[in-house]
């Protein structure tokens, strides 16, 4: 049997497994409430509760699992399953690298840890003022539009005393974005303060990071300088050059 339990805002749906579950349960229970919050939302967040009377799947549930996977590939942001049986945490370990979002397996104590890694941000933004003209903006993990929010209002209150400021972009320890509307929020936060900036410094090491670099060089117009994580004094020597 499963069970749906769907959060205020829809994004995140509880489902709980017990007994021998079916293609029914599939078909009338879990596909319509993920599709329906699908239809409101880019992305969603699954928590899977393995109840311990769970027996497993018949041969029709195995397949809509599949079909149901394959069908929304890029519809989860995150999953976790709590189980404290050992085949199920070994599946999900097994199948996690391969999954296009984060997952997590937790044990049954550790129902409430896993409520809040399913609402906490997998990364964070944070905004440093180096002095002078610089600041420094550290993307850390994979990124949610929050975040971005946030990291908006501090860059505003360092520049809010600065007509011009220099920028080093620290990627050391980025993961990307969680979704569309992440990257979305990405170009708003660079949109809305490209007037303002004077040169920029990227500090990473992914071959992309440096592509995107010499793209920003060229559409922004202005000074852009990449370096390798080694490297990272070096850029802020090259921020307070000149």
């Amino acid at each position: 049997m499963i069970t749906v339990h769907t959060n205020s805002d829809g994004a995140l749906i509880e489902v709980e497994l017990s007994g021998e579950v079916t293609s029914a349960d599939y078909s009338q229970t879990l596909v319509p409430a993920i599709e329906a919050a699908l239809a409101e939302h880019e992305a969603i967040r699954l928590l899977v509760i393995v109840q311990p009377e769970f027996k497993g799947y018949d041969l029709g549930a195995a397949w809509s699992d599949t079909k149901l996977g394959l069908s929304h590939w890029r519809g989860f942001d995150r999953i976790a399953v709590v189980a404290d049986q050992g085949w199920v945490q070994t599946s999900i370990r097994l199948a996690a690298p391969i999954l296009p979002c984060p997952t997590q397996v937790f044990e049954m104590a550790e129902l409430e840890a896993a409520r809040r890694w399913m609402r906490e941000s997998l990364g964070s933004i944070h905004v440093t003022d180096l002095g002078g003209p610089c600041v420094q903006i550290s993307l850390l993990g994979k990124l949610d539009p929050d975040e971005y929010s946030k990291a908006e209002k501090a860059l505003d209150t360092v520049l809010q005393e600065r007509e011009s400021f220099r920028l080093l972009i620290d990627l050391r320890e980025f993961d990307g974005w969680q979704g569309l509307s992440a990257l979305a929020a990405h170009f708003r936060l660079a949109r809305n303060h490209i007037r303002l900036l004077d040169r920029a410094a990227i500090v990473g090491d992914a071959a992309w990071q440096h592509i995107a670099q010499r793209v920003a060089r060229h559409i922004l117009g202005v000074r852009t300088q990449f370096f390798p994580s080694a490297e990272v004094e070096n850029a802020k020597s090259w921020l307070t050059a000149g």
